[in-house]
């Protein structure tokens, strides 16, 4: 299976508590790291692909070689291979790092890198995955999934947010635990959910 996801945004304590960009309810970031490795395994199997569309850690340490290799461990922890498009928070060392220590699954390498975006299709659609969202203009079966902007949605019904934070998981008919990667029968009920809600606003 494929799955999707955004802003994970593993080791960043900014983050933590109360705020106005990614309110996240945890104690430390341990925690949080854990909460979406186990959330994250309990929906991937190990020979499922990840999409992750962009800021995949904040962690700053010197040497930098300690963040880098802090973040690979918790990225060797999660199940699936990886499809990594490089976000705003992604440092070209960091990728640099994954792709000098990258190791075959399912017969592939565990991480693949792209610095702009993807173009797929999935369901008879059209799915352009960047970090950024994309202003495409007017576009058929082509649905922009993207990140960067966490808690906020672009009121635009072709661009669907699928960052951990993003408030578009409440067009699931179920509640999402933290962190969980979004499966294609999610994207689609987003899809249809933002163009149902759209619809009703004419």
């Amino acid at each position: 299976m494929i799955f999707f996801t955004a802003d994970t945004h593993f080791f960043h304590k900014d983050l933590l508590g109360n705020n106005d960009f990614a309110p996240r309810p945890f104690p430390s970031v341990e925690v949080m790291n854990q909460t979406i490795i186990e959330n994250w395994n309990a929906r991937v199997k190990p020979t499922d692909t990840v999409y992750h569309l962009g800021d995949i850690a904040l962690y700053f340490t010197r040497p930098a070689k300690l963040s880098d290799e802090a973040v690979y461990n918790v990225l060797k922890s999660l199940n699936g291979n990886l499809v990594l498009i490089k976000g705003n928070h992604d440092s070209r060392d960091l990728f640099k790092y994954l792709s000098k220590h990258n190791y075959q699954v399912n017969g592939k390498p565990k991480f693949e890198f792209h610095d702009v975006g993807v173009l797929i299709k999935v369901n008879h659609r059209q799915l352009y995955m960047t970090h950024y969202p994309m202003m495409m203009g007017i576009v058929k079966q082509i649905i922009n999934l993207h990140g960067h902007i966490h808690h906020y949605s672009v009121n635009v019904k072709e661009n669907l947010n699928v960052g951990v934070d993003t408030p578009e998981k409440d067009y699931l008919n179920y509640k999402i635990p933290f962190g969980a990667p979004f499966s294609e029968a999610d994207i689609e009920q987003m899809i249809e959910g933002k163009r149902a809600d759209f619809a009703k606003r004419k």
